[in-house]
């Protein structure tokens, strides 16, 4: 990985919420991106790019959905060699980071003391704990911050 890859997933990671960059800097997906790469015999200018598309999904700035079709745009792997690809780092990075942010919201302070309208949102939304999150019109009648979490909707 090269040092400017380095420092763009860092300032990318930043720009995230508390609980996406604790987890996304702590998975290691950067490694297992790596083994995928080389696994699948891209050169490390390849995998660099590959990396870079990873973080563009993990930030939020672009759809999972495209990501095969994006892996097979700008490395230029065939379309079955990509979709086998995406489907290695959907069950290796994408699924297991969402997995830990979700639990993160679930058992963070913000969740503890749920409103009933929470729980039929969150029923509602088919199970997106972003219902969960305050409001700026709270129990304390404070001024929440907003609160942006990109969540990975993840085709199986």
């Amino acid at each position: 990985m090269t040092d400017k890859l380095k420092q763009t997933i860092k300032e990318e990671v930043a720009k995230l919420s508390k609980e996406n960059q604790e987890v996304i800097s702590t998975f290691g997906w950067e490694n297992i991106a790596e083994e995928i790469g080389k696994k699948n015999l891209l050169l490390d200018d390849e995998i660099n790019l590959f990396q870079a598309e990873i973080l563009i999904v993990l930030a939020g700035l672009e759809d999972p959905n495209f990501f095969a079709q994006n892996i097979e745009n700008n490395i230029g792997t065939s379309k079955t060699e990509a979709e086998k690809i995406a489907e290695e780092v959907n069950q290796k990075i994408f699924t297991p980071i969402s997995e830990k942010i979700l639990a993160k919201i679930k058992t963070s302070d913000k969740v503890k003391n749920a409103s009933a309208e929470q729980n039929l949102n969150f029923i509602l939304s088919g199970g997106d704990y972003s219902a969960f999150l305050e409001q700026k019109e709270n129990v304390n009648n404070k001024e929440a911050p907003d609160t942006v979490l990109p969540v990975f909707f993840i085709k199986k």
